[in-house]
């Protein structure tokens, strides 16, 4: 609502003409419907309050469930399907949902609010403006202070018209919350209609009214509220608004579902009566509650034209028809207003795409179809349907059809030929259709290059129902990056999170770095782990990782680093570190502080960006047990075979490792409860106190050998090696005391230091920065030699190891590791910026 005198400052865009601003049909990315404090719903302006409400992953777009359905298709376009072809990308705007000390950058002025949906946002590069001024910015976005780590939309191609968006971006879907689209819909509106209260006002009525069959066939009503005494025009007018479509109320009427039509001057009565006083009515019976509201028939029209992605210089072309035109006519008259009538009609082709916010539908007219046949047919089925609804011309090229699948799980170190003969077995693959690319064979994962879209969708559903020798099979669909079209001046960021991680945080921060960063580079390491990440930076020639996870995430990530590095043309990767686990121990030593506690994502990602690169140490550890164990095969008992694990931080024997298998097995039984860092810091000390009786006998059990030389080992309970100067949360157990017979520690100096702990007790004093640990040794190559089974553990990971060999050595060369800045550290601990990462009140179907 607006002044008069005010109107002429009014900018902002009706939520009907929505539809009229898309420039490339893109379709949101919805999660199952949850709670979102302090945000408006884009389509009625709305606060959402304790309202459902469903959130776009990709954008900033939030709406009520029944408001959904009149939202368009304008999300983020974050590749290309190979018909587009432009290298600059333009601000990506969305209203409101900003934060309240937002400043315009135009004027200068305050431009956000938490009263209403006010001011615009590139949901590129960030820039907030005004309604009124963000008209006057440049066209072009550069993506802003992130410009450097963001993959650019247009270096990134995917064919994936048969595929959500969650299963493009890789989201993964909560399995309850999965429903039949139709089925889901219906229930959401059948829910928003019973849950409208009738006016309590006695000069109001309420009314039922359809925009078409479809919506009469799933039963999913609008409510209008009207005077009870109103001319039908005025209802026609209600029913418009209700249904967001800007057309004049003239050209439409309303119909009873029995198909009896309210004439313009007829006045709708419930009462029965005349507008003149009259007793009696327009129907024979009383007036029924639920309409169906119309366009008038008409004898020609005006239809807008999109020449798609041909390079014309226009936005749409008008092309007037009546009920003798065809498809081909339309193409016919399209080409001559392009200066392009000289060229085969057959070179062309005109699809209709419908812009529903969920799904971008596209279908291609056949020629002999009457255009005005087909607009009528649409309107029948849904006058909303038809305010989204698009005419494009395009040309008629087939484009190359490729669609990349990652499939894990497969057993290891096969043929193409055995992989091949596998997948036939399994998934009924197609020689003429798909090729198997063995690409990581050590890794049981391979690589399916598919040139049928149907086809393609039919394995990706396969996959998820398949298991081969008792392992489920994972399929990810994974984009192609046009590395040659990267700026020179571009370091992609690639990310993994840990969902699972730091107390659920994860899933936060995999919300948030989707919408600061392109989709396409944030990975969900629950959704197939690391390595189709770094498959799909394999040809980038220069990127950084962002590791979002607890210590265990960290030495996973740069295990499958390890294993795939000969296979990157960036072999060497920086890796910055964001802890979400108990012990952030690598996390504390490279400044990236005691673990995550909700600090702003795009601090997070300038700190990243300005972060110092050092080396690190990694370290492999050969596990060689001589003793038989319990394992019988034949009525024999043999020992395990020999076992190589990669170790980053530090390997503890011992009561540590004891005291880590106890966790363990804890969290094994009740995951659930494992859920913040203050509780898995409470098993710790509750596992402690029940050692407190332990003997320091560990010194008869096992052996050292350090760079060949025999070391005589102290009364001790605990065995610990030491590749950073960070322990159990933080504890510098080596101490900073100086001596002439060791060097000062560094992560990068190819030596482990030796300590020894003398039980709980010693451990908690060393934990209080009261003791430090017993200092053994210090060197590069290390042989233990264990006499009894023994509790180990490297990094967290806890295991009782069978007597044998331990032997550490360096594992090849150093990684290259991200360092915080220390003048970013004290920025970001002295003030925090407002968060861009929403506050969640998590539903049932964990949403």
């Amino acid at each position: 609502m607006s002044h008069e005198k005010c109107l002429k400052h009014v900018k902002t865009v009706c939520s009907c003409m929505a539809p009229s601003l898309v420039r490339v049909p893109v379709a949101h990315c919805f999660r199952p419907p949850g709670h979102y404090k302090k945000k408006f719903c884009s389509v009625c302006r709305k606060h959402l309050e304790e309202s459902l409400t469903l959130r776009c992953e990709v954008c900033e777009l939030h709406v009520h469930t029944d408001c959904a359905q009149f939202a368009c298709s304008d999300c983020r376009q974050c590749h290309h399907d190979g018909q587009q072809n432009h290298d600059t990308y333009h601000h990506h705007w969305r209203e409101g949902n900003t934060s309240s000390s937002a400043r315009c950058e135009v004027c200068k002025k305050n431009c956000g609010s938490s009263e209403v949906l006010s001011g615009m946002k590139c949901e590129w590069c960030g820039i907030q403006a005004h309604s009124a001024c963000y008209i006057i910015l440049t066209h072009e976005c550069t993506f802003g202070r992130l410009r450097s780590m963001v993959l650019p939309p247009n270096c990134v191609h995917l064919q994936a018209r048969n595929f959500s968006k969650m299963h493009c971006f890789r989201i993964s879907e909560n399995i309850q919350a999965e429903q039949d689209e139709d089925n889901e819909n219906d229930g959401i509106i059948q829910g928003s209609v019973k849950e409208t209260p009738t006016s309590a006002d006695s000069s109001k009525q309420s009314l039922k009214i359809y925009d078409g069959h479809d919506a009469v066939k799933r039963n999913q009503p609008r409510i209008i509220s009207v005077p009870r005494i109103a001319k039908s025009e005025e209802v026609v007018e209600a029913a418009l608004r209700a249904y967001y479509i800007p057309d004049e109320p003239q050209d439409y009427e309303l119909q009873t579902l029995m198909q009896q039509t309210l004439v313009s001057d007829d006045i709708i009565n419930r009462n029965g009566a005349m507008e003149d006083g009259k007793v009696g009515s327009v129907f024979k019976e009383a007036t029924p509650e639920a309409w169906m509201i119309r366009a008038k028939p008409k004898e020609r029209e005006i239809l807008k034209i999109y020449p798609g992605w041909m390079k014309v210089g226009v936005a749409y072309i008008s092309i007037p028809v009546n009920k003798e035109h065809t498809v081909q006519t339309v193409i016919q008259e399209v080409l001559i207003q392009l200066g392009r009538q000289k060229e085969n009609l057959e070179n062309f082709r005109l699809v209709e795409v419908l812009m529903s916010s969920k799904q971008v539908q596209r279908m291609v007219l056949p020629f002999e179809e009457i255009i005005f046949d087909r607009l009528n047919e649409v309107r029948k089925t849904s006058i909303r349907q038809m305010n989204q609804t698009r005419f494009y011309i395009e040309e008629n090229e087939k484009p190359e059809i490729k669609i990349h699948i990652f499939i894990s799980g497969l057993p290891p170190l096969l043929s193409s030929e055995e992989y091949t003969d596998l997948l036939k077995e399994h998934l009924a693959i197609k020689d003429k259709l798909v090729s198997v690319i063995p690409a990581y064979s050590p890794q049981g994962a391979v690589v399916l290059e598919i040139l049928c879209f149907s086809e393609a969708e039919r394995i990706f559903m396969l996959v998820k129902d398949t298991s081969i020798n008792n392992k489920q099979l994972h399929g990810v669909i994974i984009p192609h990056i046009m590395h040659e079209k990267l700026p020179q001046e571009t370091c992609p960021l690639l990310v993994f999170v840990n969902p699972k991680s730091g107390g659920l945080k994860g899933r936060d921060l995999l919300y948030s770095f989707r919408k600061l960063l392109n989709p396409h580079q944030v990975f969900e390491l629950t959704n197939g782990g690391p390595l189709p990440g770094f498959h799909t930076f394999s040809r980038v020639p220069y990127f950084r990782v962002l590791v979002c996870g607890g210590d265990g995430t960290v030495g996973w990530v740069l295990g499958a680093l390890e294993e795939i590095r000969h296979k990157l043309a960036c072999t060497e990767p920086s890796i910055a570190v964001l802890p979400l686990g108990t012990g952030n121990d690598l996390g504390r030593v490279l400044r990236w502080g005691a673990g995550y506690s909700g600090e702003d994502p795009y601090s997070i990602l300038i700190s990243v960006n300005e972060a110092e690169n050092v080396l690190m140490d990694r370290w492999t550890i050969l596990l060689d047990a001589q003793e038989a164990v319990d394992v019988m095969e034949n009525g024999i008992s043999e020992p395990d075979p020999p076992k190589i694990v990669q170790m980053n931080n530090y390997c503890g024997i011992g009561i540590d490792a004891e005291l880590s298998l106890d966790f363990h097995h804890a969290r094994e039984i009740e995951p659930g409860k494992f859920n913040s860092r203050f509780h898995n810091k409470g098993v710790y000390v509750k596992a402690g106190l029940q050692k407190l009786s332990h003997n320091r006998n560990l010194h008869r059990d096992m052996k050292l050998q350090v760079d060949q030389q025999e070391v005589e080992l102290p009364n001790i309970e605990g065995l610990i090696f030491l590749n950073i100067p960070s322990w159990g949360s933080g504890a510098d157990l080596w101490g900073s005391d100086n001596d002439n017979r060791y060097g000062k520690p560094r992560i990068d100096d190819g030596l482990l230091e030796v300590v020894g702990v003398t039980g709980v007790v010693h451990m908690g004093q060393v934990q209080g920065g009261l003791r430090s640990g017993i200092r053994i040794a210090q060197g590069s190559y290390f042989r233990v030699t264990l006499l009894k089974p023994i509790p180990v553990q490297v990094d967290g990971e806890p295991w009782i190891q069978p007597p044998g060999q331990i032997i550490i050595s360096a594992a090849g060369p150093k990684v290259h590791m991200l360092k915080k800045s220390k003048q970013k550290q004290k920025k970001t601990s002295a003030s925090s910026k407002d968060t861009k990462g929403d506050s969640v009140i998590l539903n049932d179907n964990g949403s």
